[in-house]
């Protein structure tokens, strides 16, 4: 495999798995994992993947979302409310904040900028 271009498949790639602070679940219990490709120089790539469930959220950092499946809603503290499903690409800048809650279990892939 050429290291300079790579397919993010979860092929051989190591999973991890996590859950959300308990301080900041509000329903459920979700299941969060992660195929990690990238984590240098402040850029992180990846796929991850959530079961059901809600929790609290504050970015500090840029992310690029492309939702592969599964559907999910947004709801920013500054009442955007914001539904994702698959085929969606959205950018989230520093700053954010609300309760990410899915509904069906959510797979996207990511790039973020700290």
């Amino acid at each position: 495999m050429n290291a300079l271009i790579f397919r993010m498949a979860k092929d051989g790639v190591a999973p991890v798995e996590s859950r959300p602070d308990p301080e900041k679940l509000v329903k459920g219990d979700p299941v969060h994992t992660s195929w990690d490709f990238e984590e240098r120089d402040g850029l992180y790539a990846g796929l991850w993947q959530s079961t059901p469930g809600a929790w609290r959220f504050h970015y500090e950092e840029w992310e690029y979302i492309r939702v592969h499946e599964g559907r999910a809603v947004l709801t920013c503290d500054d009442g955007t409310v914001m539904d994702l499903k698959a085929g969606d690409t959205v950018v989230i800048r520093p700053g954010l904040s609300g309760v990410w809650e899915v509904f069906e279990t959510m797979l996207k892939d990511y790039v973020i900028r700290v």
